[in-house]
């Protein structure tokens, strides 16, 4: 199997279930940076030019959401079985894609920019700080978003949710005390064996 990546929240949201499950795959890196995803190899892969990608056996996934979908239904695991609970944990993962996601990417861009716009600034930064108090008021109650247990909903929100904490809280935006269920959550999947071993397997292919 080759997971077609970069080090990005996108990027790292297969690589947290792979190592879960305990799949043999490889790392491709698509260097995003020098514009590698419009080259028309990985285009081959995934015609939409975004990471990442997969490849299993004869079959290509690409879009995250897909890709965890495919791989938890394939184990059998991180997945609820109970029909509610897994409308739930689907209800997350679309609005992760849906939301969190793109109003977060929006609001890095404006915010990078050299010419800032205040007003796009504004604007998706309070759509993202929205979303991480739905996020809040989703895990107050046993902390996971899905079933009372970590899911591959969970695994689509970290990899956004997680650095925005750092960088709002940096900016001021947020304060220290702010979505304290967030924060457990963040940590407690950040400790995560598979966690750790899928972040430092995906720096270290990326670096080459």
């Amino acid at each position: 199997m080759k997971l077609y990546t970069w080090d990005t929240p996108n990027g790292q949201k297969p690589v947290l279930l792979l190592e879960e499950i305990g799949a043999q795959y490889e790392i491709v890196p698509v260097n995003i940076l020098e514009g590698a995803q419009d080259d028309e190899t990985f285009r081959a892969v995934n015609p939409n030019g975004k990471i990442p990608a997969m490849r299993d056996a004869d079959l290509v996934i690409f879009e995250s959401g897909a890709i965890l979908l495919h791989f938890s239904e394939k184990s059998g695991r991180f997945m609820p079985q109970d029909p509610a609970a897994r409308m739930t944990a689907l209800s997350w993962i679309f609005w992760q894609v849906g939301g969190l996601g793109p109003m977060a990417g929006q609001w890095g861009h404006f915010a990078r920019r050299e010419e800032r716009d205040a007003y796009a600034e504004k604007r998706y930064l309070d759509e993202t700080l929205r979303l991480l108090a739905v996020l809040e008021k989703g895990l107050e109650n046993d902390g996971w978003l899905a079933g009372g247990a970590y899911t591959i909903a969970d695994m689509m929100a970290w990899p956004w949710a997680n650095p925005l904490l750092g960088m709002f809280g940096a900016s001021g935006a947020i304060g220290e005390g702010e979505f304290p269920a967030v924060r457990r959550w963040a940590e407690a999947i950040a400790n995560r064996e598979a966690t750790v071993r899928g972040m430092a397997k995906l720096k270290v292919a990326i670096a080459g």
